[in-house]
This record gives C-alpha cells, structure tokens and sequence, in this order.
C-alpha cells in the first residue's frame, strides 16, 4: 500500500474513532503529518506537527527529559517514548506518532547505524508502544520513505488493536 493510501486509511481510521493524531517527528521533518494533511479533509483528525529535529527542540516542544537524552540519546526507545507521550500531553490528538533515527548518508555509528530508526506510538489510555527498525541502508531519501509508511502502519496497527481489545468480553 502507498504512503498516500496509508496515510488515507489512518485519517479514516481516527475519524471512525473521534480522535484527533499528531505526530512528533525528528529524522522525517515533516514528511508524516504532510503526508496526512495532503489528503482533502484531514483537518478533521489532524491536531498538530511536532518537528523537532533538535534535542534542544525535544526538550522545549516535547518535554523529552534531558536525563533520556544524555543517557540514550536522540536515536533510542526511551527518547521515541517520551516525544509521543509528550505529543499526546501538549496536543488535543487521542492519538500520537513518534519518529527519530538516523537517515544519513552520515551521522550514524557501530551502535546506531544509517538506517535505524525508533518510533514510539501512543494512544490515549494505553502504554505507549515502541518499535526499532533498521532500514536498509540505500539513501536518505529510501529510510525517510520508509519511516513514514512503518508509522502509519504502526499508528493503524494500534487503533486496531485498541478497538480489539475494546471490542473484548
């Protein structure tokens, strides 16, 4: 499925729901929430944007902790948590999606190389869910991509199952 489909099925998804989404994103710099405000009529889910390409930004926009970020740095699963909870604290979205990680072609490292990247979901009422993937390494432009249609699908997978569990006896 295409980004644009994706990001279609998400707004659907959230407007069956009545939640808003917001998205707090690093390594995409917008790519997400413009993939889902380029779709006609989703200023009815889209609350807001985070893009916070800085740890100094993380920290002011997000609240991330500076003690998550000296310890594990901009690229980990702690940091990936506290930008999506931050998002859903400082936004009116029921929903949020959270993405840094390394997109190159430089700045990677034996422990957190080109490619890797960490996404953090959170939907109200739930535990925040986190994921690392490693895109293969073929361009900034492939991981970017990339990035965007895993946390679309990430933020799909988890209002399914939040509707499975809700659906449970």
């Amino acid at each position: 499925m295409s980004n644009s489909a994706l990001a279609g099925a998400l707004l659907q998804a959230c407007q069956q729901r009545d939640i808003m989404l917001a998205t707090a994103e690093s390594c995409t710099g917008g790519m997400i929430i413009a993939a889902l405000t380029d779709i006609a009529g989703s200023s009815a889910v889209v609350d807001r944007g985070f893009v916070t390409y800085s740890n100094e930004a993380k920290m002011e926009m997000l609240g991330v902790s500076a003690a998550a970020l000296d310890a594990h740095g901009a690229v980990s699963r702690e940091t990936a948590i506290e930008m999506a909870q931050g998002a859903l604290k400082r936004s009116r979205a029921g929903l949020t999606l959270a993405v840094t990680g390394v997109a190159g072609p430089s700045g990677g490292s034996t422990e957190k190389p080109v490619g890797l990247v960490w996404f953090g979901v959170a939907l109200t009422g739930r535990p925040v869910v986190s994921e690392c993937q490693l895109f293969a390494d073929k361009g900034r432009d492939f991981i970017r991509r990339e990035t965007v249609r895993h946390a679309l699908e990430l933020g799909l997978r988890a209002l399914a199952a939040d509707q499975a569990a809700g659906a449970a006896p």
